[in-house]
């Protein structure tokens, strides 16, 4: 597989995992590997392929290390993986990944919900996690969720958003993805956050994870790339949500997004006819109407 050299911006595609992870419908393994394969065709260089949680908590992810195992590494692809600790690491790492994933949130209320802890115990228990990926040369990304506001706790303030970015940067994060978990983040309140956070982290080090619940998604992409932020998450057709954070279904759409870069003159480096394809078959995984291509070539319904 070959991808084009040096996009002028890099799409995350967190589809597989942080867009399925809150779908009523358990999609079966087949087609998660399906989806990639089309994701992988249409030269996305980063897939967020999974998550190596507990079933009890994320029923959807449950096929955590067949889909690792079955999604074999490429010349040019980043497969990471989200891990809550130690232990996920330690898997992930057994089977083989380029990119471990630890999250945390600016809001400690969310935190509480989200990953049964405070922010200052979730950075302590990633600590172990950071010690792994460094001692197995393995990139270590690190999300903060609620950087704008909270479900919660209403509008968070930029220097909550700061000192959590700094504090994963301080652990070992070469990346930090900044998210409006609940799609509420306006122009005006991103220009805010990322002015604050930039003032000690550059934008090299920064990514962007917008939800599109009112709209405001390519408003808010705008400003982060007058912020130089070369980075962005998103999920093909808008899959995903956070189950924790009501009202927050609908990540930024990737097919959208490439456009928009494109039409503003960037260069993504992705097959925005083969993404099409993703998109469609995307769309039919929340009614199960998918089809998937057999191993002997056959088309059969997912």
């Amino acid at each position: 597989m070959t991808f084009r050299p040096f996009p002028d911006v890099t799409i995350v595609e967190v589809g597989p995992r942080d867009g399925l992870q809150n779908e009523k419908r358990i999609v079966p393994t087949e087609e998660k590997l399906a989806l990639i394969e089309l994701l992988k065709g249409a030269r996305l260089p980063r897939l967020e392929i999974t998550a190596f949680v507990s079933p009890k908590w994320v029923p959807q992810m449950a096929d955590h290390e067949e889909i690792l195992r079955r999604t074999p590494a490429a010349d040019g692809l980043i497969r990471s993986v989200l891990v809550p600790n130690e232990r996920g690491a330690l898997a992930a790492i057994a089977i083989g990944v380029e990119e471990l994933a630890i999250f945390t949130s600016a809001s400690e209320t969310f935190a509480e919900k989200n990953i049964n802890c405070s922010i200052a115990e979730s950075l302590e228990r990633f600590e172990p996690v950071a010690a792994l990926a460094r001692e197995h040369g393995i990139r270590l990304r690190g999300y903060v969720s609620c950087t704008v506001e909270c479900p919660y706790e209403g509008p968070i303030r930029p220097q909550a958003a700061t000192g959590v970015a700094n504090a994963l940067a301080d652990l070992g994060c070469v990346e930090i993805s900044l998210a409006d978990t609940i799609g509420r983040a306006t122009p005006e309140s991103v220009d805010a956050m990322l002015s604050a956070v930039k003032a000690s982290l550059t934008a090299e080090k920064l990514a962007c994870h917008f939800h599109d619940t009112f709209g405001h998604a390519l408003d808010n992409v705008d400003v982060a790339l007058g912020h130089g932020i070369r980075v962005f998450d998103s999920a093909i057709s808008g899959l995903g949500g956070c189950p924790y954070a009501p009202g927050a279904a609908g990540n930024l759409s990737t097919l959208p997004l490439v456009k928009h870069l494109e039409e503003k003159g960037f260069s993504t480096g992705i097959d925005i006819e083969r993404l099409l394809q993703a998109e469609e078959f995307a769309a039919g995984l929340r009614q199960g109407n998918t089809e998937i291509q057999a191993g002997d070539g056959r088309r059969v319904s997912g």
